[in-house]
């Protein structure tokens, strides 16, 4: 097989596999801020128990992380070196700031997170969490920065090193906020937001399912429920204003999503299948001008099309197209399972409702499959450029690697991602069954704990 696509299979499958955990770990930790808030308002037991059961998922989903995230820079070097040398300046600058003030920060943090109760004193612990979950955060901005000025580069100049063409940056704050950047961030951190949200919601019914951890559950599920409500609706305008972005620096990639070939008012499509070679959409069902309408306001407005782009220049668009609209799918589905848990949470129905209270416990995958299928849309819709129209894919690989070498560590990789994804999912599901620590909570505060916070 081809040297340049076994390396982007290689670097998919890694980047695939780690990014089902840093979204995990930023809607958590949003949600660990919530409620050990909620306990130190309150005072009430049944939050600090609800706090210690996530903090030790997040714990597991953290260390996976960082163990699924080593192998992505080591790629760089190893299969990637054109590249490497090409965006040095640029890439290493954010992610040494991702490491410096992001990585640190939140593993700096999570030993008295997940350590420190008892230990230190009720704000202390507090401000832990803040700064792990802001911590969390802080480390997908750096990286977004750096995949987003791939996307559309800006802040910087091409010079001459020693042969050899290199990025270097002249505005190191333009470069952080590339046309593309801001919109990006806060898409993601949606899309985190959700995943989190999710996995308290399908865990907490899985237990009203069972009748265990009743009221751990009950009030998980509200806490969890504000997240996604608002992260589902908020996630539609952060994609809807990245898509009008997208369509004055990445036209082909806009195309592409909707599968459109001549420079007319575009439909917008529910889905189809492209027929590349007769350059129309098969199946389609589409809205006439919807396109057009949601870009620029009117119905009868032109969108380029792919026509107006070189054959070699345009990306593989039926995976483009289908990526995006499943996203768009599972996002829709997000948004009405969240407002449909808080209906029937206001009229008392939602716990029991076992039908429905099955739907969250699979929902679970809903954002991750969403949080793949957005990763997809963009970078391959970025494609047959791996930094936009400067530096082409089949140009950045490196010299001295062959496909025999690649093929062994793929398959080495596979081997040792798989043990680790059992690993997790058997630590994971031993966690979930053991459930939250039982303490008997007689409905009010627990005032030696707090005269214990206030002594420290």
């Amino acid at each position: 097989m081809d040297t340049e696509i076994l390396a982007r299979i290689q670097f998919a499958f890694t980047i695939a596999f780690h990014y089902i955990y840093p979204p995990i770990s930023i809607g958590l930790g949003v949600l660990l801020v919530i409620m050990e808030g909620m306990y130190i308002k309150t005072g009430k037991k049944i939050y600090e128990n609800i706090t210690k059961f996530w903090i030790k998922i997040f714990a597991l989903v953290f260390a996976m992380g960082v163990a699924t995230g080593i192998v992505m820079e080591f790629e760089f070097g190893t299969n990637w070196a054109t590249y490497s040398r090409f965006v040095g300046d640029v890439f290493g600058s954010a992610l040494a700031a991702e490491g410096v003030f992001a990585f640190f920060l939140e593993s700096g943090f999570l030993a008295i997170l997940v350590f420190g109760w008892n230990r230190v004193s009720t704000k202390m612990h507090f401000f832990s969490t803040i700064m792990v979950s802001f911590g969390a955060m802080l480390s997908a901005v750096w990286i977004v920065v750096a995949n987003s000025w791939q996307q559309t580069p800006a802040g910087y100049h091409i010079v001459n090193n020693g042969g050899y063409l290199r990025a270097e940056i002249t505005d190191f704050w333009s470069m952080v906020f590339n046309p593309s950047s801001v919109d990006r961030l806060l898409h993601t951190l949606s899309g985190a937001w959700l995943t989190g949200a999710f996995l308290v919601l399908s865990v907490s019914a899985f237990y009203l399912l069972k009748n265990r951890h009743v009221d751990f559950s009950k009030k998980s599920i509200k806490i969890a429920l504000s997240l996604a409500v608002f992260a589902s609706l908020f996630q539609l305008l952060t994609g809807h204003h990245s898509a009008q972005g997208i369509s004055s620096t990445q036209p082909a990639k806009l195309a592409a999503f909707e599968g459109h070939y001549n420079t007319s008012p575009a439909p917008l499509y529910l889905f189809g299948w492209v027929n590349n070679n007769e350059q129309k959409v098969n199946f389609g069902v589409a809205i006439p001008g919807m396109l057009s309408y949601m870009i620029y306001g009117d119905f009868d407005k032109p969108v380029k099309g792919l026509n107006e782009f070189k054959p070699e220049d345009r990306p593989p668009v039926n995976l483009v197209f289908q990526s995006y609209h499943l996203m768009v799918v599972i996002g829709f589905t997000l948004i009405g399972l969240s407002l449909l848990s808080l209906l029937l949470l206001r009229k008392d129905a939602l716990f029991k409702n076992k039908l429905f209270l099955k739907i969250l416990v699979a929902s679970v995958l809903l954002p991750q499959a969403a949080n793949q299928l957005g990763w997809i849309s963009a970078e391959v819709g970025r494609q047959p450029w791996i930094v936009y129209n400067l530096l082409r894919t089949k140009d950045a690989l490196s010299k001295s690697v062959g496909s025999g070498e690649i093929v062994f560590s793929l398959i080495l990789f596979t081997l040792i991602y798989a043990l680790l994804f059992v690993l997790f999912i058997f630590l994971l599901d031993r966690k979930i069954k053991h459930g939250p620590d039982e303490e008997v909570e007689k409905d009010g505060v627990y005032s030696e704990q707090k005269v214990i916070f206030k002594n420290n």
